[in-house]
């Protein structure tokens, strides 16, 4: 019985990356200035960014957050610079790893705008479209995974290698996505929570006056609707503060209804994007 191949894939968890930049270290450390035969040619001292780290903030004052999403080359099983490339110059590998020829692809600038990501990079010095190969020089020699996932302080990467049947068991149970399912490239680069960059939250903070003096509120019920429609439940924490997160914006009606010492406040409003509603008072009895 024939078995089926194993492909690397490499999984990003949004939630953990701190931009450190250990990745993009790495990077510049194993490509600048260096070249590998049959899989790259020399990355420039400056301006590719072969990894790279966007950073979002969302929020504000006490509740803001920030997300860093790393990209890279995402290997895809459907690859547009692949179509875009003469003589062979992009080769697909059966291991998942999508190679440019560091020699045939020369004076090929075609591929560049091809990468729908924006992950191949123009070298006007060796007239070379580059992006990295996924340390595949460094596989080939027997490394267990790329070097910037070994230098990852926070865990927030991981390469398997696994058959695309156990990479889709994987990303269900793990509720793992890829970016831009609609450019139907079949990325293998996948994430976990990725609602941390590109979703919503709604966050706020519970008060009372008591005797005069402001004290937070703990433990007060808060409920999130949509529509009139309940969505979750939450307790505000000891600093009186509450968040629900990963929501839709400009998709309909938010409410939040808040419960504290048989009290009740109703606050309604269209999300937009990330809001902190502030501090929440109730007055005294």
């Amino acid at each position: 019985m024939e078995t089926a191949a194993k492909k690397w894939n490499l999984i990003v968890d949004v939630a953990r990356c701190e931009n450190c930049n250990n990745c993009y270290m790495t990077i510049l450390d194993e490509y600048v200035g260096n070249t590998f035969a049959g899989y790259s040619g020399p990355c420039p001292h400056h301006g590719h960014h072969w990894i790279q780290l966007h950073t979002r903030e969302r929020g504000s004052g006490s509740l803001v957050d920030v997300a860093y999403l790393f990209t890279t080359c995402n290997q895809c099983d459907n690859p547009p610079c692949m179509r875009a490339a003469r003589n062979g110059a992009v080769s697909k590998r059966v291991d998942g790893i999508v190679i440019i020829d560091p020699v045939k692809a020369k004076g090929q600038r075609q591929l560049v705008d091809a990468c729908p990501y924006g992950h191949i990079w123009w070298n006007e010095e060796e007239n070379l479209p580059q992006k990295w190969c996924w340390d595949a020089h460094l596989l080939d020699a027997g490394w267990k995974e790329p070097r910037p996932v070994s230098v990852c302080a926070t865990g927030s990467l991981m390469a398997v290698k696994i058959s695309d049947h156990q990479m889709a068991d994987l990303a269900k149970r793990h509720d793992l996505a890829v970016l831009h399912p609609e450019f139907g490239t079949q990325p293998r680069v996948w994430y976990k929570n990725l609602y941390r960059y590109f979703g919503e939250h709604i966050a706020g903070s519970v008060a009372r006056m008591k005797n005069g003096i402001e004290d937070v509120v703990t433990d007060a019920e808060v409920t999130l609707l949509k529509d009139d429609r309940p969505l979750a439940r939450c307790k505000t924490d000891f600093f009186g503060d509450f968040k629900f997160d990963a929501l839709e914006s400009d998709t309909g009606e938010y409410t939040i209804r808040i419960q504290a010492d048989g009290d009740t406040q109703v606050i309604g409003f269209r999300l937009s994007e990330s809001v902190n509603l502030g501090v929440i008072r109730f007055s005294d009895a």
